[in-house]
């Protein structure tokens, strides 16, 4: 069996993965299969290099704050503030620290620099303002929405009105909401009427789209309606927050999934004239299966932003799983699909899922990580991968 997997299997590189791809692919997810260990944004920087030197990609997006995205954005673009600056704005989740995320947007500047606007890239996030101790307030996307709409429209709410529904930030972002629904202002007559407001801009926005473009521009019209989604999902997020029902915690992680879907999207449409994305995140956000975690002590299951942009995509999405060999003492047992893929010679592998499903003449085990953090591959889920890739030791 060995020898059939070391068949299926070639060293890392951006055309090998590629290689097993089909060349109408419009977005392709990247997954992690843990975060905080830098070989996996490494690999990614390695990957989006050749993709965009050799394959067409002008985008790429991750799992942080879509809206500290724009900063970072900025300054790959324009080179807008210092390094320092937008390593610490523009990322959500403690990914500013990590030095793979700052040598991605140094590499993506010197890229754009000598370039025009429309052959530049382009870098985003596909998360919402969604930290773990809980979401960020509703306040800078919906004004931000709001003063967009209120130069060129004319509305029948006021900015000081909009102020007093939403009232103190530190209502929206008490931390104690995340365990404690009572603790939560997501479903006060405030928030609600806010949810109301929040969809009635969006409609707004929809409606006078040629007027708005023609005022203004093409991008500050996208900008604009990523504001919209982010204020609405916010809301619906908060609401969810102050949900008392048994299926609190399954519904707001479905709700996350949901909000990076749709971030995904309206990606996939800006860039639908300039070329392919690729998606960088952990695996469970991107994979075509059904997710699985446990969280407060239960099992919770959902569909990822992935499962659900696939079935938009069909062939169009591809999906790379990555997983790794030795951490330290937490090797992988022999009978493993980790264990099995250890015997490789390559420190980075890649492998292709059919030909190395066609050699496991029996399902290896699944393994149990010593690293609570670390999702192992389901080896049920491999025939539903476009790309495997294996890291040896991390």
């Amino acid at each position: 069996m060995t020898e059939s997997i070391r068949d299926a299997a070639r060293p890392f590189s951006g055309g090998a993965l590629t290689a097993l791809l089909s060349p109408a692919i419009r977005l392709l997810g990247l997954g992690e299969p843990t975060h905080g260990v830098e070989a996996f944004p490494e690999l990614r920087n390695e990957l989006f290099r050749h993709l965009a030197e050799h394959e067409g990609y002008r985008s790429i997006t991750i799992e942080s704050d879509c809206l500290a995205a724009l900063v970072a954005d900025a300054y790959v673009n324009d080179g807008t503030g210092t390094l320092d600056d937008v390593m610490s704005r523009g990322f959500s989740h403690g990914f500013g620290a990590s030095s793979a995320n700052r040598e991605l947007l140094s590499w993506m500047r010197a890229y754009n620099e000598p370039r025009a606007p429309h052959e530049r890239l382009h870098f985003y996030g596909f998360d919402g303002p969604l930290e773990t101790a809980g979401p960020a307030g509703p306040r800078p996307a919906l004004t931000a929405l709001h003063d967009y709409l209120a130069g060129h429209v004319d509305l029948p709410w006021s900015r000081e009105a909009l102020d007093e529904l939403l009232g103190p930030d530190e209502r929206w972002t008490d931390p104690a909401a995340l365990m404690d629904p009572t603790q939560s202002i997501g479903r006060s007559p405030e928030a609600k009427e806010l949810r109301l407001i929040a969809g009635d801009l969006r409609v707004l926005l929809t409606a006078h789209t040629p007027h708005l473009i023609a005022a203004t521009s093409a991008d500050d019209w996208w900008r604009a309606d990523l504001h919209a989604r982010t204020a609405a999902g916010l809301l619906r997020y908060h609401a969810g927050m102050a949900d008392t029902s048994p299926t609190r915690i399954g519904d707001l992680i479905s709700l996350r999934a949901a909000i990076m879907a749709d971030n995904l999207d309206a990606i996939l449409r800006r860039e639908a004239r300039r070329g392919p994305a690729l998606a960088f995140a952990h695996n469970a956000h991107l994979q075509r299966d059904m997710s699985h975690m446990r969280f407060a002590g239960q099992p919770r299951q959902w569909w990822s932003a992935g499962a659900i942009i696939s079935t938009h995509l069909g062939d169009q999405y591809a999906f790379a799983a990555t997983t790794f060999g030795a951490r330290g003492s937490d090797i992988p047992p022999p009978d493993t699909l980790e264990g099995l893929l250890s015997a490789l010679p390559h420190p980075r592998a890649v492998l292709d899922p059919v030909r190395l499903a066609d050699t496991l003449h029996q399902k290896p085990a699944r393994r149990v990580p010593a690293d609570h953090t670390y999702f192992s591959l389901d080896p049920d889920t491999i025939g539903r991968t476009d790309a495997i890739v294996f890291v040896q030791e991390i």
